[in-house]
């Protein structure tokens, strides 16, 4: 067992050592359809066996209930894993695609207390913007996160989809650990202003939804078809009608590697991610989500994978030609602002 650990990364300049891979833990209760309580329990633990220690939640993610989920699992490993959580987007129940943010002050401490309670934890290990009110100067957010620090109920600050200027704003007010935004073989809008600043800023890199939402490991071609009513994916272009069956051809290119290494499709996805670390010249620590322990098992394997240049070529290639953005309203991602 201790040779299929994965290896470790810091978290932000002078952070802790965290596995060089996280775990999304949105899926265990929100966003794609039923799941197994049980299995996503079980899942958490196998996954801190192989050496994932840092596990992603937020506030948003069913009303606070993924948080209310995850509570015993962190009470029982408290010193050996990192709890990430954010505040600022709430998603009314009877309009599921529907997003109020708010960055206020008064907002943020109500949050944070709110998380601490449902996370049953003293301090919040890493506590993330999750997304950007541009109504509210970034300043004066970070400014009152900053004393989240100094009171001691949160120790490191994070933010989710913002942009190169608005990393570089925010860390002139406090240092920021990490920045969260979707990167993957489909997703690479972030590496023209993003990872530059936190690459110059020391910021370690926090992709979100590298497997494209479980699109890019062949589970599901088409949202509408395969998916339940329920599932967040139906909501996102990429993954419906004609953009749809256009990206699944992409899958293609990736399987020619896949069957190079004798891996999946989504192990190569993942690893793709990974290089990120070395072509970029920072710190990229994924948080690919899972409910099983099977994927999870697959995921972490991902991590020992060595591409090659010629692979490269061939998967650098697949994001001239997705069809379809990230999300059907781009206002509160990154690349909507940059």
């Amino acid at each position: 067992m201790t040779d299929s650990r994965i290896a470790k990364a810091p978290l932000g300049t002078g952070g802790p050592e965290v596995g060089v891979q996280g775990l999304g833990c949105m899926g265990m209760s929100f966003a794609y359809g039923p799941t197994d309580a049980e299995e996503a329990r079980a899942t958490l633990e196998r996954a801190l066996e192989l050496g994932v220690t840092h596990y992603d939640t937020a506030d948003a993610y069913g009303q606070g209930e993924n948080e209310r989920f995850l509570a015993p699992f962190v009470a029982a490993h408290r010193d050996e894993v990192v709890i990430a959580t954010k505040f600022a987007m709430t998603i009314p129940p009877d309009e599921p695609t529907r997003r109020i943010i708010r960055n206020d002050g008064p907002y943020i401490r109500q949050a944070v207390e709110a998380s601490l309670k449902r996370l049953d934890v003293d301090v919040i290990d890493l506590y993330y913007m999750h997304r950007r009110d541009v109504n509210v100067p970034i300043e004066e957010t970070v400014g009152v996160m900053a004393e989240l620090v100094r009171e001691g109920k949160v120790k490191q600050l994070g933010l989710s989809e913002v942009t190169g200027g608005e990393l570089r704003a925010a860390q002139a007010v406090h240092p920021i650990a990490a920045v969260q935004s979707e990167w993957s073989l489909f997703s690479r809008d972030i590496e023209a202003g993003v990872v530059p600043a936190a690459r110059e800023l020391g910021v370690t890199l926090v992709p979100y939804s590298p497997l494209g939402r479980g699109f890019l490991t062949g589970s599901f071609t088409d949202a509408d078809k395969e998916l339940t009513a329920g599932d967040f994916r139906r909501q996102q272009p990429r993954f419906t009608g004609d953009n749809a069956a256009r990206n699944a051809a992409l899958l293609d290119s990736i399987r020619t590697v896949a069957e190079a290494h004798g891996a999946s499709v989504g192990q190569i996805a993942l690893a793709w991610v990974h290089r990120q670390a070395a072509v970029h010249g920072l710190t990229v620590v994924p948080i690919p989500g899972t409910r099983r322990r099977t994927r999870v098992e697959e995921n972490t394997a991902a991590t020992r994978i060595a591409l090659t240049d010629s692979d490269l070529d061939v998967l650098n290639a697949i994001a001239a030609d997705v069809a379809g953005t990230r999300y059907a309203d781009m206002t509160f991602a990154s690349a909507g602002r940059e």
